[in-house]
């Protein structure tokens, strides 16, 4: 019996496609705001692709937000000039920095809105346990 022989064209039509939808969701992340590697994998259907993401961007960067893009917690992962031009680029967009690393809690882009989330109304104040109840 022979083994079926994987076709080189439609493994390169699968990483087309999938560098497409994720270059497609870098498009998405606006002015002031920033997402990391793996938000946008996820973003576009492939949790746990993180390293594509920056092959998509290497790849095909030309008119796309790059810059917008950070590692895990902020950090910018480009080095030398290139990391340096990612720093000030952000900056002029007025992106805030904690350190080395982008301020996420001010910064972080959502790619899924929360409309399904009710807002959480403040605590209410608990009565004092009983002796009873101690």
């Amino acid at each position: 019996m022979k083994a079926k022989r994987a076709n080189p064209e439609s493994s390169k039509i699968r990483k087309t496609s999938m560098f497409a939808e994720m270059l497609r969701q870098v498009r998405k992340v606006p002015r002031g705001k920033v997402a990391t590697y793996a938000d946008v994998a996820y973003a576009a259907g492939h949790p746990g692709a993180a390293r594509q993401v920056a092959w998509a961007l290497h790849s095909e960067s030309a008119g796309l937000p790059w810059h917008r893009i950070v590692g895990a917690g902020g950090k910018i992962l480009l080095s030398g000039e290139q990391g340096f031009e990612q720093r000030m680029r952000l900056q002029a967009e007025g992106i805030g920095f904690l350190g080395l690393k982008v301020n996420m809690l001010a910064h972080r882009y959502t790619f899924f809105s929360m409309q399904g989330e009710k807002k959480k109304s403040a605590p209410q104040k608990s009565k004092p346990a009983s002796r009873n109840e101690r």
